[in-house]
């Protein structure tokens, strides 16, 4: 789908001048010439496989918002949300505009929010080939029809081969730099090839603009919708099981990663692809992935066997392998990528210390509580001897793109759920029987239990009991789940241990909480652990 129109072509008002553009190519188009170019090469199925370079996962630190009279007031400026003048994105716009000039370059439009009164149109202009490749993938594609009369919302410029000279005098950290103009509507790349930072500009703009202009709760997380038009929406940072446990046979997927929330209750897709992680990617664990992998999907820092297949155990390049393909590689999608009613909401959290129940209900205030936290358990096995499992918040669960206070995503989805009646749980995809290294994995058929027993409704009749150190309510009886495993505390041999191990965990919430305290309400205060390390226990033996 070749446009060369006059009207398109002009990348002048950019600053951008005689390059040689190709606008919207086929992503068959898009391999050949990056096979050509030798920037590529393709796996036995003839699935297209890069390299990222340097850069194989965004790099957080080299992130800036442009703090002018739109951002000044409304961003949480910090170590997530960094300020840059608007006269240094303009230094760095032009050095990239003047890089851009004169080469071979490809340019793409596209849209984001599937939801007609969201959308945002995008104009991608990429150095690379496959990068435009990944934007066909993961944004949303317009009929050739809306191509004829498209006009940008945002534009996003991508420049991996300019590195910055001088960072110190543009007032960055180093020569690479991912940047936002709320303004001007542009986002910058500089010096990195990593795609995901195409995504998560984009992604880091509407978690701002949605929120501020048009009431809608922009949220990391994956959606589906069942038979009788049920929405569930799953929270969770990386390894707690948000793509496996969203892909359902008996749902329909929404999306993976990004949706919005408005005010009517729609909830709908940012995005037109997936971007999921191949390491140790298998067909019986994730065969919606797996079968996914085929031409038009572009696969990652991946490593190959000497018979052309991709070797997903290994992670000598990167742990952080990755693969985007266009959602219409799933079969069982729902094709609006939008669907209205949510019902329940999951939390997703591996904790590797093995003390969260598998399944809890939370009230509105530890909804918000939770959410804010965004925690998970890293499991450092990294060095040997070291196997103490390491607490790992992420506000929202996704403080790496969230431009405002947390709480303000935590208040609007307080009041989403109390006004939309929607059941929000805590799903511990994680340790039982101890932590790391003594207990051992949930299930995963004891996890897709529980979910599709809440789904069903089948825990809306049962009696819960409250856990005495974190204040979550756990159900006494779950169908195709034994009900021993259901208070954590039964699993553990010494119960003393469950509460010393829980009682730390419980003050590392705490502790990571003073930073939102202030914003906080009361409500949302009280829905943390009941208990911090200076409560005495005894009466619970």
């Amino acid at each position: 789908m070749e446009t060369t129109m006059t009207k398109q072509s002009d990348l002048k008002k950019y600053g951008i001048k005689d390059a040689k553009v190709s606008w919207n190519l086929s992503p068959e188009a898009l391999q050949q010439i990056t096979v050509e170019k030798g920037m590529g090469k393709e796996t036995a199925n003839g699935t297209l496989a890069i390299n990222t370079g340097k850069f194989t996962g965004r790099s957080p630190q080299d992130r800036f918002l442009v703090k002018d009279d739109y951002t000044t007031d409304k961003v949480w400026w910090g170590k997530t949300n960094k300020p840059i003048s608007p006269e240094n994105f303009d230094k760095l716009k032009s050095e990239i505009t003047k890089y851009l000039s004169g080469k071979e370059i490809y340019a793409r439009d596209g849209y984001v929010c599937a939801e007609p009164e969201y959308r945002t149109n995008i104009r991608t202009v990429t150095e690379l080939p496959w990068s435009s490749m990944f934007v066909y993938n993961m944004f949303l594609r317009p009929s050739e029809k809306e191509l004829e009369t498209f006009k940008e919302d945002w534009v996003v410029l991508c420049a991996p081969g300019y590195v910055c000279p001088d960072p110190k005098a543009y007032g960055i950290r180093q020569g690479n730099f991912s940047i936002i103009n709320f303004t001007q509507k542009i986002a910058l790349v500089g010096g990195s090839a990593y795609t995901g930072e195409i995504k998560k500009g984009i992604f880091s703009a509407l978690n701002m603009i949605l929120p501020v202009e048009k009431n809608v709760l922009p949220m990391h997380c994956s959606a589906n919708v069942g038979k009788y038009g049920d929405t569930a929406i799953f929270f969770g940072l990386s390894g707690t099981g948000k793509t496996t446990l969203s892909a359902d046979p008996d749902r329909k997927l929404i999306g993976d990663d990004e949706h919005g929330w408005t005010a009517d209750n729609t909830i709908f897709n940012f995005e037109g692809g997936c971007y999921a992680k191949v390491i140790d990617l298998t067909e019986e664990k994730e065969p919606d992935i797996f079968r996914a992998i085929k031409p038009g999907a572009l696969l990652e820092n991946v490593v190959f066997k000497d018979n052309g297949e991709p070797d997903y155990m290994d992670s000598s390049i990167t742990q952080n392998t990755r693969v985007s393909y266009p959602i219409y590689h799933i079969d069982n999608i729902q094709e609006t990528l939008y669907a209205n009613n949510p019902k329940n909401i999951f939390f997703l959290t591996c904790d590797a210390f093995g003390v969260l129940p598998p399944v809890s209900k939370l009230t509105p205030g530890q909804a918000a509580y939770h959410f804010i936290s965004g925690y998970t358990a890293k499991v450092a096995g990294t060095e040997a001897g070291i196997t103490e499992p390491v607490p790992s918040f992420s506000a929202c669960f996704g403080e790496p793109f969230m431009p405002l206070h947390p709480t303000v995503y935590g208040e609007m989805l307080s009041k989403k759920m109390t006004e939309a009646g929607v059941n929000v749980w805590l799903i511990n995809t994680g340790w039982s029987a101890g932590p790391y290294g003594v207990g051992s994995r949930i299930k995963l058929k004891y996890t897709r239990a529980m979910i599709t027993a809440i789904l069903n409704g089948d825990l809306d009749e049962v009696d819960f009991q409250q856990n005495f150190i974190f204040g979550l309510h756990m159900p006494k009886y779950c169908p195709g789940v034994p009900s021993e495993i259901l208070d954590p505390m039964n699993t553990w041999l010494q119960k003393g241990a469950y509460v010393g191990k829980a009682i730390q965990l419980a003050h590392s919430f705490h502790l990571n909480f003073e930073k939102f305290a202030q914003q906080a309400s009361d409500q949302i205060i009280e829905g943390g652990p009941l208990i911090d390390e200076h409560h005495h226990l005894n009466e619970h033996f």
